[in-house]
C-alpha cells in the first residue's frame, strides 16, 4: 500500500492540465484512492493548487463504478453530469462514467480494447494532449 503513496503523474499530464486551468476550467480528482493518497499523488506531481476539489469514493463508503461514487463531482461542483467533462484511465472507470452521463474521455494510454460493458466513452486517446480536443480549447502544436 505504501507504493500507492508515492505515484507521480504522467509526465504530459501537467502541462494538459495548467492549460485547462488556464482556460478558465475548474479541476477535480475523483478516485477510489483514499484523501491521503491523493493528497500525496498531487504533491508528488507537483500538482498543488490546480484542483477545485480532490473527491475520494471514502466518503460514499463505496467505489466507481457505483453511482454514487460519481454523484461526488455533480454535488461538489453543483452542475448536472451533463456539464462536466470526465477523463478515465481504465475502461471500466470510462464505462462507468458514460452510465452515469458524464461526456467521457478515455485516455487509454495502453491502447487496450473497450470494455464490453455496455457503453463506451465518447472519445478515446491513447494521449492526454487529445483532451484540449474534447473539452473544446485550440490544439497547441507541441508539448514539452
Amino acid at each position: 500500500m505504501s507504493a500507492y503513496l508515492e505515484l507521480k503523474a504522467w509526465v504530459d499530464v501537467p502541462p494538459v492540465l495548467n492549460m485547462l486551468k488556464k482556460a478558465g476550467l475548474k479541476l477535480a480528482l475523483l478516485s477510489n484512492f483514499t484523501p491521503a493518497m491523493l493528497r500525496a499523488a498531487v504533491n508528488n506531481s507537483r500538482l498543488e493548487g490546480l484542483f477545485e476539489h480532490m473527491l475520494s469514493t471514502d466518503a460514499v463508503r463505496t467505489y466507481k463504478p457505483d453511482p454514487r461514487a460519481y454523484q461526488l463531482a455533480t454535488d461538489a461542483f453543483r452542475l448536472t453530469p451533463q456539464q462536466i467533462a470526465f477523463v478515465a484511465f481504465g475502461g471500466w472507470d470510462a464505462a462507468g462514467a458514460r452510465t452515469f452521463g458524464f461526456p467521457t474521455f478515455w485516455a487509454n494510454r495502453m491502447n487496450f480494447p473497450p470494455e464490453e460493458l455496455g457503453r463506451a466513452a465518447q472519445s478515446t486517446s491513447s494521449a492526454i494532449e487529445g483532451l484540449t480536443d474534447f473539452v473544446g480549447l485550440p490544439r497547441r502544436t507541441s508539448w514539452p
